[in-house]
């Protein structure tokens, strides 16, 4: 389906695609009230393996697409698009009865879910999220924050939103993300780009983010997975993943890296120093949660 999907795009005009584009969210949020919430989210972190696992997800004949995004990971609701309301987001996920047939030809259960790395450090998220779907299932990546920061400069450099190179972008980081926390809060339906974009040390400080959702939801809700680990060894990752959501097993003939960007080494001074930053931030993160997380910062 999705490879007559790619096809279709490449051939109908820009202006056309977008109109069939909208005239399946009008139709996905008329039928939003037959549209279940979703029963998993990959809330984070960015640039820690979510668009490797969500695609690993989505080849299992029980986990749907998102609809009518086609080929996206996330409707970004609960960050970007909350002024949409909740009939919005319930239109980018099936309908009862299609989860329904998917049950029944594969032999259930279905799960339905989105990745939006954005989610874990969004200020509200946490609470949005609590509100609407109290029994969702939460899947967490965790990467070495000081390549998580590295790898999320090389991204916006590559996607040309980053003029600096890296060790002014951190230098920068305070003054470009000044306010914007607290902005994203007093103005519910603010969407901030550099928050987004910009905070490359902000976002490693992991704990931080995540206390909103330990508080709000069972640590039974929720699986911790090291990026490390789904990088060394995608298979076994994959099947634990499964395993939490309820999944049958189901055996991928590969295990694609998504997203990687290959560049030249950091340097090794920017590279002490910001693991010599993270070092109180990751203790305090590996006896929170009781993790082992294997990251260069730990003292044996």
């Amino acid at each position: 389906m999705s490879s007559i999907r790619d096809r279709v795009k490449q051939l109908v005009p820009t202006q056309v695609t977008n109109r069939v584009r909208e005239s399946l969210v009008d139709y996905g949020v008329r039928t939003s009230d037959r549209r279940p919430l979703p029963d998993f989210l990959i809330i984070g972190t960015k640039r820690g393996g979510t668009t490797s696992l969500w695609n690993y997800l989505i080849q299992h004949p029980l986990v749907p697409r998102l609809f009518p995004a086609w080929n996206t990971k996330s409707s970004h609701y609960f960050e970007e698009h909350w002024r949409r309301g909740e009939a919005w987001y319930r239109s980018h996920f099936p309908t009862v009865r299609h989860r329904e047939a998917l049950e029944n030809r594969h032999g259930g259960p279905v799960r339905v879910g989105e990745a939006a790395p954005l989610y874990m450090f969004h200020p509200l998220a946490a609470e949005r999220v609590s509100a609407l779907m109290p029994s969702v299932r939460l899947i967490v990546l965790l990467r070495d924050p000081v390549e998580r920061a590295y790898s999320h400069w090389k991204e916006r450099r590559t996607n040309g939103v980053e003029p600096l190179d890296f060790a002014a972008a951190l230098a920068a980081e305070p003054e470009r993300t000044a306010g914007e926390r607290e902005r994203l809060i007093a103005e519910p339906e603010y969407f901030s780009e550099p928050y987004d974009w910009y905070t490359y040390r902000a976002r490693g400080r992991y704990l931080e983010h995540l206390h909103p959702w330990l508080e709000r939801f069972d640590r039974e809700q929720i699986l911790f997975l090291p990026s490390e680990e789904l990088y060394r060894d995608a298979r076994a990752t994959y099947r634990r993943t499964l395993e939490f959501l309820g999944l049958p097993s189901f055996d991928l003939p590969d295990f694609k890296v998504y997203n990687d960007r290959r560049s030249a080494p950091l340097e090794p001074t920017l590279r002490a120093e910001l693991t010599e930053y993270y070092r109180p931030h990751n203790e305090a993160l590996r006896q929170r949660l009781g993790l082992r997380l294997d990251w260069p910062d730990r003292v044996a």
